[in-house]
């Protein structure tokens, strides 16, 4: 049985799920929507678990030498999700490795199932409100250039959130530190991983 924390505002509920017993999980995977902490936490955990840590995103502009705005800008979303499949492919062979990943990543059903052959999948969540207050001031978010950014992360929550619910373990991370949020993730971590 895994313990999956699914925290909602303000409120802790406490979940069971069974998480396959044939998996193999010696990664982590972090998955959620822009601004969730992903990158801050990843780097967090990788650093206490003495883990390799990636970033998705960051791999992907140092493979095509361009940002994920050019990216989005030159060749499209359709072509930056292709990109995305590749990496998710090529990491499935690693091991003691933090993983965090774009936020449409997990949107992808053959990505998600890829990455839950070998991490723990945990999505850090966070409300709307405190998702664009945090990403309000940030002009490489090429899904924000939009007329109203604010319902375009609505529209886009609301869209992923079925994927995101697919995770092993989901956090809110609207009112914990990234220091807490990076605990519970390695206390989840120790629960599941093969020793």
């Amino acid at each position: 049985m895994t313990r999956i924390l699914a925290l909602e505002t303000g409120n802790l509920k406490l979940e069971t799920h069974c998480v396959q017993s044939d998996r193999r999980i010696v990664n982590i995977a972090l998955i959620g929507f822009m601004g969730t902490g992903k990158t801050s936490v990843g780097r967090l955990v990788a650093e206490q678990l003495r883990f390799d840590y990636l970033d998705t995103d960051e791999m992907i502009q140092a493979r095509t030498s361009r940002t994920i705005a050019q990216i989005f800008k030159s060749d499209g979303e359709e072509t930056f999700r292709a990109l995305e499949e590749k990496v998710v492919e090529e990491i499935s062979a690693r091991t003691k490795t933090v993983i965090a990943t774009g936020g449409g990543l997990p949107a992808s059903p053959k990505n998600l199932a890829s990455l839950k052959t070998h991490a723990l999948v945990v999505c850090l969540w966070a409300p709307p409100e405190k998702i664009w207050e945090r990403v309000k001031n940030q002009s490489h978010r090429p899904l924000l250039h939009d007329s109203d950014p604010q319902k375009k992360i609505r529209e886009l929550l609301a869209a992923r959130e079925p994927f995101y619910k697919q995770a092993d373990v989901l956090l809110n991370t609207e009112l914990r530190s990234l220091r807490e949020v990076a605990q519970q993730v390695i206390h989840q971590f120790r629960l599941e991983a093969v020793q």
